[in-house]
């Protein structure tokens, strides 16, 4: 039984991005799904935003590789603009049927002060929101 057919990950380039895509390369091998690797470029200036784009671009590519060695059939996107806002319009017109993303753990004054993406759509989306915390030792 094919429980997801297109899985939607949101990529921050950091290092808790490993944890969300080795889980979902199992789901999506065992469901034969498609993967979107989605990277919001969050830049104030015309210089921050081409450094951040190479930066994610490279972060990006290197996770397709991953994904496809194991015969996942993967893409990304990379959207300039607010995260929360991106990412909901990509949920919005996309055909996803779930939404995995890695946590940082921040305990409330770093969610206070950086804000939450995946506090914003926990009570935004309609379809299953996966969220791995990576294991910190």
């Amino acid at each position: 039984m094919q429980v997801y057919k297109n899985i939607l990950v949101t990529i921050d380039c950091s290092p808790v991005d490993d944890a969300i895509v080795n889980h979902v390369a199992q789901l999506a091998v065992q469901n034969h799904a498609k993967v979107t690797l989605l990277h919001v470029v969050h830049a104030h200036t015309i210089d921050q935003r081409r450094i951040l784009h190479a930066e994610a671009e490279a972060c990006l590519e290197k996770h397709c590789e991953e994904l496809r060695k194991q015969d996942v059939d993967v893409c990304h996107i990379m959207p300039v603009g607010e995260p929360d806002e991106q990412v909901l319009q990509e949920i919005e017109n996309g055909d996803y049927d779930l939404v995995a993303m890695a946590v940082h753990g921040h305990r409330f004054p770093g969610d206070f002060l950086y804000g939450s993406v995946s506090e914003i759509l926990k009570h935004k989306i309609s379809i299953p929101l996966l969220l791995i915390k990576p294991d910190r030792s």
